[in-house]
């Protein structure tokens, strides 16, 4: 349209909320939901080896409802728990949930509190990718985030289930190379949303400073720090084009 420059979406166009759009994203979330699935169980076979229950594995994955954030608390996990640790190696492994659910403001912004932040609640790297994929399409229904989220939700938390029952009988998980599937699925969905050199500085941005920072800071930081470059430069690049 005029008036925006190439790759930008047209944000003052009417957002529904619907049961259409909550199936559509059930639709096209389930498949995806598969890698979820596999890296659930994956976490539920770790989760009995650190000596937690059913009960508390599904819960876990319920309410952190964070992957990599989950199995790095595992990690640490210990007769004495140190609390302040897990705590920060969680916040540092899911803070880029803030970015991805602030890209969707526009969006979610004119829908109800409760359905935007229940929709949120749900949000996952891939269903934030699908979701990104149907805005660029001109499609407007707030409800197919919830809906793509409601599937990852369901294959996550049943996954873990799974590998928690199935518990000592699979006692080296890492040899299933599993837990790659969920990240190889996110980065493939990316590529779909790659605009053209529009997006070339901030990507470039967030890839040398996270391999830079994975490097020489000890910890997850580097997802904060290169989280931060690419929303920095992506700031730059805008603000420079709204000068010429």
């Amino acid at each position: 349209m005029p008036g925006h420059e190439e790759g930008e979406e047209c944000d003052d166009a009417p957002v529904g909320f619907s049961a259409h759009g909550v199936s559509s994203g059930l639709a096209r979330a389930l498949p995806l939901g598969l890698g979820g699935a596999a890296y659930g169980v994956v976490f539920g076979v770790l989760a009995g080896n650190a000596h937690l229950g059913l009960v508390e594995a599904v819960a876990m994955s319920a309410f952190v409802y964070s992957g990599a954030a989950q199995v790095a608390a595992l990690g640490l996990w210990s007769s004495h728990l140190p609390f302040f640790t897990i705590w920060l190696a969680t916040f540092l492994v899911s803070v880029r949930y803030l970015v991805l659910g602030a890209s969707l403001r526009p969006w979610l912004g004119r829908a109800r509190p409760g359905r935007a932040y229940g929709s949120l609640f749900l949000l996952t790297d891939e269903s934030w990718a699908l979701t990104q994929a149907e805005l660029r399409a001109g499609r407007r229904d707030a409800g197919f985030l919830l809906g793509a989220g409601l599937a990852n939700f369901a294959t996550w938390t049943g996954g873990t289930a799974v590998g928690r029952i199935l518990g000592g009988q699979v006692p080296d998980p890492s040899a299933w190379s599993l837990d790659v599937a969920p990240a190889a699925i996110f980065v493939a969905l990316l590529a779909g949303l790659w605009r053209g050199r529009v997006d070339l500085l901030p990507w470039l941005a967030a890839a040398a400073i996270a391999a830079v920072a994975h490097q020489a800071i000890p910890g997850p930081w580097y997802v904060l720090l290169g989280a931060a470059a690419g929303m920095v430069a992506a700031h730059a690049r805008g603000k420079l084009n709204r000068e010429r």
